[in-house]
């Protein structure tokens, strides 16, 4: 099983291929969804890692992603253009997910 980035910046690309994490920097939405596609489709990759920024982009479409798929696990990092709200992130899709506010 791979781990795989999509990343808005170097920088954060950077560091994760130094971590053994493969990825590419896309910064367009409809990039980004066709990576995506290509990624669910293929049976090697566990997880994907998104930037904030790209999360920011498809958000939509990945939530609908993690309801309806078991896999890949989909997981936004932090980078310098996120904030410290992926609590109240987490929050929204547990509530979203088994229809109770948290």
């Amino acid at each position: 099983m791979k781990s795989y980035c999509i990343s808005d910046n170097v920088d954060t690309m950077t560091g994760m291929r130094l971590a053994g994490i493969e990825g590419e920097v896309i910064h367009d939405r409809e990039g980004i969804l066709k990576r995506l596609d290509e990624l669910i489709q293929d049976p090697d990759i566990a997880i994907v890692l998104m930037t904030t920024k790209t999360m920011n982009l498809v958000g939509d479409v990945v939530s609908n992603y993690k309801l309806n798929l078991a896999k890949p696990l989909i997981v936004e990092i932090s980078d310098r253009h996120g904030s410290a709200k992926i609590g109240e992130t987490i929050d929204a899709y547990i509530s979203e997910a088994i229809g109770i506010k948290l």
